[in-house]
């Protein structure tokens, strides 16, 4: 159990947390939110003792143990997969490398017998002997396949990093367990069987994450960072999100009653107060709206940007047909014949392992990259737009965020795209800074902004959600719903996934799944499920 008592810190003038009171018990999945920059990161950080807060206390039940997510990727590059996972419990480690050290001695004394006994025992009660077995288990939960177990980190890609930090942090059965966005990186397979895993974890789970799913899918309480309080509410995401539109709608109803009553009392001093009979009756009325509190009353700091797709034209009824499209490189086949038929009314979600083929089918369709095999043609009145997930080429200069807005705005008045981008929460000076300087959230921001400026009727999305906070991620999920054209994506939000596709398209091994419905119903369908088991059968890389 952590307890947390009277907390406050502050970066110079800047106040992050003022008085934060907090009790984290046993059997609890906390969630922690609020708005990008409001502290979420930093709250963790404070929790697992790597940033010291300014006043108050933090207490943590004697001899509980601790687990981070660690978010170094390449700390561990020179130690195997296996023995990195077992690094998240650091008392088991210790003892299971004195314990080989002593074994691998040429000449063994009578004290090194004596202490490798006592050192057996500890190993034995720690779990040394299922150490391996359970590692690879959640190794395995989290997408590495077996080859990957017994190579060394840095032999891995980045993906696969990510995951075996987190194996880590949940290796062991630790007593308090620390996630900062653990289903970055993960495929939405992975991220199902983490929120299995933490739904039985019996401990307490303390997790900072954008992914509305998984939030409402392992959290009993959501703790909400919002003006440096933390208040914290019993539920879910989506139960904590009712409660609170309704407590800002109470204060906003509030201030607004305020604020009719201080116009009032306003009105009646400047009448009166040169009035002998009325002059006593305006002195009270003074001294009652001195006490008329209006800047306590706060509604929220989050902030929603305007996302809104608007094709010029109606799209027809021929949107798009691809013909064993295949794309190779390095010689290894990364999309193999991959044939569709996009029809008018389409959102599809193109979901599945192979990440990489989802980006090659889409860098095919957008022009970026040219068929190894096959073609693939558009229909007349389709004009598309595209959003690449990576963008750094696009940013690769000193212009404003205004000038480069303004490449791809039909209209190339100032003050159209100063407004424009108010809507994307870039206000004031924001609007002037350069793009090479700006965030991911910020440059996923700007894309957005240039898809909305170019009046296409097909969106091509992969993975749009990335960097983007819960306020930028409901309203891009709004927007799509909102959108009457095509929309061709790929996300690991599994909530995303849901409500915006009508149509999934799983890319397997050998082929494709495409049926038309939505995705929590193609999860259950009986006749996917087998056609999915028998693909990756017969490629030898189905997981269990």
């Amino acid at each position: 159990m952590i307890t947390i008592t009277d907390v406050s810190l502050s970066y110079g003038e800047r106040i992050l947390f003022k008085d934060v009171n907090l009790k984290f018990t046993p059997g609890n999945c906390y969630g922690i939110i609020g708005a990008n920059g409001a502290g979420k990161s930093t709250f963790l950080k404070i929790l697992a003792g790597e940033i010291e807060h300014d006043r108050g206390e933090i207490s943590v039940s004697s001899g509980e143990r601790i687990a981070v997510l660690k978010q170094d990727h390449f700390a561990f590059e020179e130690f195997g997969v296996l023995e990195t996972v077992i690094m998240g419990y650091p008392k088991l480690y210790t003892v299971q490398k004195e314990r080989e050290a002593i074994y691998a001695k040429d000449d063994f004394s009578e004290a090194d017998g004596i202490r490798v006994s006592e050192l057996e025992a500890d190993f034995a009660e720690l779990g040394g002997w299922e150490a391996e077995a359970q590692a690879g288990q959640i190794l395995s939960g989290l997408g590495l396949e077996e080859a990957d177990h017994d190579r060394v980190m840095s032999e891995l890609d980045e993906s696969k990093k990510v995951r075996v930090l987190l194996a880590q942090a949940l290796f062991g059965n630790p007593d308090i367990l620390l996630l900062d966005e653990p289903t970055n990186g993960l495929d939405l397979e992975s991220i199902a069987w983490l929120e299995d895993f933490l739904i039985e974890f019996p401990n307490t789970v303390i997790v900072v994450s954008h992914d509305r799913h998984f939030l409402n899918a392992v959290c009993t309480q959501i703790c909400d960072i919002d003006f440096g309080k933390i208040a914290a509410y019993s539920g879910n995401y989506d139960f904590w999100y009712q409660m609170s539109q309704m407590l800002q709608r109470q204060a906003r109803d509030q201030l607004k009653k305020r604020e009719e009553k201080a116009r009032e009392l306003k009105e009646f001093i400047q009448r009166f107060a040169s009035n002998a009979a009325k002059s006593r009756q305006a002195t009270s009325r003074k001294k009652v709206l001195e006490k008329l509190d209006l800047e306590n009353i706060t509604i929220t700091s989050r902030k929603f940007p305007y996302v809104g797709f608007k094709p010029d034209r109606e799209i027809g009824n021929n949107v798009l047909k691809t013909e064993d499209l295949s794309f190779s490189s390095d010689g290894a086949d990364i999309l193999n014949r991959f044939t569709i038929r996009v029809n008018k009314g389409d959102k599809i979600a193109f979901v599945g392992t192979e990440h990489q083929a989802k980006s090659a089918l889409f860098d095919l369709i957008a022009g970026e990259q040219k068929p190894s095999y096959g073609e693939f043609a558009w229909g007349q009145t389709a004009t598309f737009s595209y959003f690449p997930k990576e963008n750094a080429l696009w940013f690769n200069s000193d212009l404003s965020i205004t000038d480069w807005l303004k490449q791809y705005s039909p209209d190339q008045d100032d003050t159209y795209v100063r407004s424009f981008l108010g809507r994307m929460l870039f206000s004031g000076d924001e609007a002037l800074k350069p793009v090479n300087v700006l965030s991911g959230g910020e440059k996923v921001r700007c894309m957005l902004a240039r898809m909305m400026l170019s009046g296409a009727n097909v969106l091509i999305l992969d993975e749009p959600t990335n960097h983007l906070d819960l306020e930028a991620i409901t309203a891009l999920n709004d927007g799509l719903l909102a959108f009457k054209g095509v929309v061709l994506f790929n996300s690991r939000d599994h909530q995303f996934v849901n409500s915006v596709a009508n149509r999934i398209v799983e890319i397997l091994p050998g082929g494709i799944i495409d049926r038309m419905m939505p995705f929590d119903d193609y999860l259950m369908d009986e006749s996917v499920k087998t056609l999915r088991s028998e693909a990756y059968h017969q490629e030898g890389r189905l997981r269990i």
